[in-house]
């Protein structure tokens, strides 16, 4: 009887822990082991593109990657992990409850926008953490056509100054002005609640924000927070009313809540901690990948973002770990030292850093540049070649 691995989830850390797992078992020349992927869909959604336009073309198809490579697709959503019994349990999408047993369990299920408590929060605010949510804005950007020329239509508020907010915020001119028209009166206004513009992203980035929301024309509320939605606009925590028909809410992600049914530290994001070799701790059969793992990425203090440029790497590593688990081979440490920040500035082009202290090393379009190889190539799955496919899946490899 096979032994098996189960990977919950196919976003970055779910799809390169499969495909590192089925690299060291093929290198071993292992056909024991089976390796099955549970996801709602077979396809990588490429969140990190999610604010730009044409956003229902921003995923990658993966039947014919794990087709190549001998890795088995189980479509469902899982709901319950039991330690004990080791089994998963899922719901399928006609409804119907299942449930998958496994050897080793490695946990990829990612990450999820978490709305607060606000009044109208949820029947008015749009944002673009999944692919559905952010092809909803899409269609209401499209609508704000068919409504009279008005400051409330021609005003977008983004929510939050971080890196999703800014990348959000700075494309905006631009598809506004592809469907109002580039004579449109149009403003784009980022709500921040920390002290300056761009207060998250370091000194060394600051000025190019500045200098790209000057020439986009993006404006910014520092100090202050949206307090409440309506159909109409926001009313922030210092009374301000701003009229808008599109409030885009991006700041408060969370560890997916399966991370709460698998006993462990957890980070304040809800991440599990793992070891060096990405087991969650106090756990002989559980590794955890992507945006669930509280994983060192070097030895200076330094943990892994909740990003797709750890999320790779993490996988890569945890699914070679998990096999060598199984075949009782000698795992490898997860190292990732190197950080770089790539942060798009719509028209006006990007910024790219590196290091944790985000020293500056491109500005402006050489900057956006790398930042379209970055989206359009570079985090995307492999091809459906199994020897391409495998090879791509060596954790050796440098992802920045």
């Amino acid at each position: 009887m096979k032994q098996h691995i189960l990977v919950i989830g196919a976003g970055f850390g779910g799809v390169w822990s499969a495909l590192g797992a089925a690299r060291l078992l093929d290198q071993h020349d292992r056909n024991d082991v089976q390796i099955t992927v549970l996801a709602p869909q077979a396809e990588l959604r490429i969140r990190p593109r999610f604010y730009e336009p044409n956003v229902h073309t921003m995923m990658a198809p993966l039947g014919g990657l794990f087709d190549a490579v001998g890795i088995t697709f189980v479509q469902g959503s899982a709901s319950t992990i039991d330690v004990d019994s080791k089994r998963v349990g899922y719901v399928d999408v006609f409804g119907t409850q299942g449930t998958l047993g496994y050897d080793r369990l490695v946990l990829a299920a990612g990450s999820k926008l978490i709305r607060p408590d606000l009044k109208g929060m949820m029947e008015h605010a749009f944002d673009v953490d999944e692919i559905e949510q952010a092809t909803r804005l899409e269609a209401h950007i499209k609508s704000l056509k068919n409504l009279p020329d008005s400051p409330g239509r021609n005003t977008v508020v983004v929510a939050g100054g971080g890196f999703t907010g800014i990348e959000t915020a700075t494309e905006m001119p631009a598809r506004l002005r592809a469907i109002l028209g580039e004579d449109a009166n149009i403003r784009v206004i980022v709500v921040e609640r920390g002290p300056q513009i761009g207060a998250s992203m370091g000194d060394g980035i600051r000025p190019s924000i500045i200098e790209a929301s000057d020439h986009l024309g993006i404006e910014w509320r520092v100090n202050v927070s949206v307090d409440s939605v309506d159909a109409d606009g926001v009313t922030l925590s210092d009374g301000q009313r701003i009229e808008s028909r599109t409030v885009i809410w991006t700041v408060g992600f969370r560890a997916s809540p399966l991370t709460q049914q698998v006993p462990g530290t957890r980070a304040p994001q809800g991440r599990l901690h793992v070891d060096g070799h990405l087991k969650v701790v106090g756990q002989n059969d559980i590794f955890a990948s992507g945006d669930v793992a509280y994983a060192a990425t070097d030895t200076l203090g330094n943990y892994a973002a909740m990003s797709c440029q750890h999320a790779i790497a993490l996988g890569r590593y945890a699914g070679h770990n998990v096999a060598a688990d199984l075949l009782g081979v000698a795992p490898m440490t997860y190292s990732q030292p190197k950080y770089v920040t790539c942060l798009d500035l719509g028209a006006w082009g990007a910024v790219f850093t590196e290091g944790w202290d985000r020293q500056l090393k491109l500005v402006g379009q050489e900057a956006k540049e790398l930042k379209t190889q970055i989206n359009t190539v570079w985090i995307y799955p492999p091809a459906a070649d199994r020897a391409t496919a495998l090879a791509a899946a060596d954790p050796l490899i440098p992802v920045a």
